[in-house]
């Protein structure tokens, strides 16, 4: 069988888009894990069917490179959010559910095959704090920790670690490494359960990374640019003061199609 397949890639983060509105693809683990293989697949972080939903404008599912289903993914909705405008489905905001609930995507910009895209968050009402690190759910779960030179911070050796520290983070955990830069303005490197290594960006981590700066660090900005390795993106939010709950979170960045095609399930 053959299926007609779309590749993204949202600041780096790069993902296999499929138009499922027919039920004809299976999201099988394996099938997933080969696709996403960057050596005897396709090669993506991770795999996006779109299929119909009542009530909205469409339904996500998201699977991990290693095929596992996961809850959410910032960037991958964005470019999800943009696959769907292609296909001509909804208006400039889209609405559309995924494992975690329902989102809202704004197309602020088209140019091309690219675009600017926001995407509204699910809240934080709980911030747990350790030993010099915090953990919160972005979507996804998040450990954050500060470090004073990103360059040589062991993001895949202490990732890997912290990430399967089932003690501490029984789901096991996505890991974020974080420099301060100045106010409004942080740089991160995460480790991405799934993916299970070092990513060029990660929109959930981001998002964690901008509130728990500003949780721990800077309780009045509200706005933060944040540097990932595959570029810059966006966040803001507003807190109910002297509280762990953060609401209207906002994650804004590029999304672009690089390439579309199609692939014949047989083959993996």
């Amino acid at each position: 069988m053959r299926t007609e397949f779309a590749k993204y890639e949202g600041a780096g983060n790069d993902f296999i888009l499929i138009d499922n509105r027919g039920e004809g693809f299976t999201p099988d683990p394996r099938l997933i894990a080969r696709l996403c293989d960057r050596h005897f697949g396709i090669g993506a972080d991770g795999v996006m069917t779109l299929s119909r939903s009542a009530g909205t404008d469409c339904a996500m599912r998201y699977f991990n490179a290693d095929g596992s289903e996961g809850e959410m993914c910032g960037n991958g909705a964005r470019c999800f959010a943009l696959f769907a405008e292609h296909l001509g489905i909804g208006g400039e905001r889209k609405r559309f559910t995924a494992a975690d609930g329902l989102h809202t995507a704004r197309i602020l910009r088209t140019e091309g095959t690219g675009g600017l895209v926001e995407l509204g968050m699910t809240e934080v009402a709980e911030i747990r704090r350790g030993d010099g690190w915090w953990f919160l759910n972005t979507g996804v779960p998040h450990y954050v920790e500060f470090v004073r030179d990103l360059d040589t911070a062991d993001v895949c050796g202490r990732g890997r670690a912290i990430r399967r520290d089932t003690a501490r983070f029984p789901q096991g955990t996505n890991v974020n490494f974080v420099r301060i830069l100045r106010d409004g303005a942080i740089a991160v490197r995460t480790y991405e359960r799934g993916v299970e290594a070092e990513t060029l960006a990660c929109g959930t981590g981001a998002t964690a990374a901008a509130i728990v700066t500003n949780f721990a660090c800077q309780p009045a900005v509200l706005r933060y640019d944040v540097a990932v390795p595959g570029g810059t993106l966006s966040v803001r939010f507003s807190r109910e003061a002297a509280t762990e709950h953060y609401s209207d979170i906002r994650l804004t960045g590029p999304a672009r199609r690089v390439f579309a095609g199609e692939f014949g399930t047989e083959d993996f």
